[in-house]
């Protein structure tokens, strides 16, 4: 396999031509790495629990590239387990795969239900993995490029990848399997031209983190570690995709990316 390429900047970077796969892409970090991906140059696959909400859609559109939704309930098996095939009979070639989509639920360990356990472990884990494991078989078929490249997989992990944290004993659980299967699966396919790694976001001020932006003890104990002085916003994340899912970071494997403000190195 090809060790080099006649790839500089911006070219390096580009996107042009390549279709990404997207869980996640409507709201907060994920609508901002699905936008990131078209502006690189890259198509879009939304996968969405419905077609309501069309906005991420809507701008991917407006960049003038493709943009396609598929409709899929991530906490269950069924959806997920078909999801590949339905998306490569319809002719696509996936050369990215960003699996952001989560959920998020809170109770004291010991009173954590065993239902809320299944679904997070479904969402966050198990449906990450599937898609892994289908869309970068696919991948593995791929003609790779000059450089030998095949496709991108980027899986969205956390901080609870590296920390416990609280009352989320599910959720912790779940990214700390994300990061693992984001190791296991480099091992087996960064010889073969799959990059596979992970972005691990701080703390970010979107939806599912209102409960602590508006707990008036934790919120200022957060702020006060990020050395970076404020919490993250989605744009911060579109950097790094755009870095993780070119070529720029072809020699960059089973990595796990913090985008933190600098919290893991307090």
């Amino acid at each position: 396999m090809s060790s080099s390429s006649n790839l500089s900047y911006p070219k390096i970077f580009s996107l042009e031509g390549r279709t990404a796969v997207i869980t996640g892409g409507t709201r907060g970090i994920g609508a901002a790495m699905a936008i990131a991906l078209a502006e690189a140059g890259a198509g879009i696959i939304l996968i969405q629990r419905d077609e309501t909400n069309t906005t991420t859609h809507q701008q991917i559109q407006s960049l003038g590239r493709l943009s396609t939704i598929y409709t899929a309930d991530l906490s269950k098996q069924s959806d997920v387990a078909t999801l590949t095939k339905r998306i490569l009979s319809d002719n696509h070639d996936p050369s990215i795969l960003i699996t952001c989509a989560g959920i998020q639920r809170r109770y004291p360990s010991h009173e954590f239900p065993q239902t809320d356990w299944d679904e997070v472990l479904q969402v966050n884990l198990t449906t990450v993995f599937t898609l892994c494991r289908d869309i970068g078989a696919y991948m593995l078929t791929r003609t790779p490029s000059p450089s030998g490249h095949r496709g991108s997989i980027i899986n969205v992990a956390s901080l609870a990848t590296f920390q416990g944290a609280l009352t989320v004993p599910a959720y912790a659980s779940a990214k700390g399997g994300v990061g693992q299967l984001t190791k296991a699966l480099s091992n087996e396919w960064a010889s073969k031209g799959v990059n596979v790694n992970a972005i691990a976001p701080g703390y970010v001020a979107t939806d599912m983190n209102e409960a602590l932006i508006n707990n008036p003890v934790r919120a200022p104990q957060i702020l006060e570690r990020i050395p970076a002085g404020r919490w993250a916003t989605p744009d911060d994340f579109k950097g790094p995709t755009i870095f993780l899912a070119s070529e720029a970071s072809r020699y960059v494997n089973g990595e796990i990316l913090t985008v933190d403000g600098g919290w893991m190195g307090r």
